[in-house]
């Protein structure tokens, strides 16, 4: 029972090493590249074409509803954690996420 109720609430995303987010995004042809880091982070350098909505900023969830959902979301930060933390909040709003497992590094 504790199953059943515990996946009715389950975040669903998938966490890509480099070359497979990098092969993915470029596939799927309504992709969208959110960068969730700080805006100062952002400025320091991204990856082109990528949108800064920062993840620890108290307006994220109101920035992230007024997105697409029938587009598909690639999210990166610096190491993957907060990316992480944005996509299981995207993925239970009913959003398709994908996180950059490793960070904006990990980006080749």
């Amino acid at each position: 029972m504790f199953k059943f109720i515990s996946k009715l609430f389950a975040s669903e995303f998938e966490s890509l090493d480099g070359i497979e987010f990098k092969l993915k995004y470029k596939q799927t042809p309504n992709a969208k590249l959110l960068d969730v880091r700080t805006p100062a982070e952002f400025k320091s350098g991204t990856i082109q074409g990528s949108v800064n909505v920062d993840v620890m900023s108290t307006g994220f969830k109101q920035a992230f509803v007024k997105l697409d959902k029938s587009k598909e979301y690639f999210l990166f930060c610096r190491s993957g954690a907060r990316s992480a933390t944005a996509c299981k909040m995207m993925s239970s709003e009913g959003y398709k996420v994908y996180n950059l497992k490793g960070g904006i590094s990990s980006w080749k």
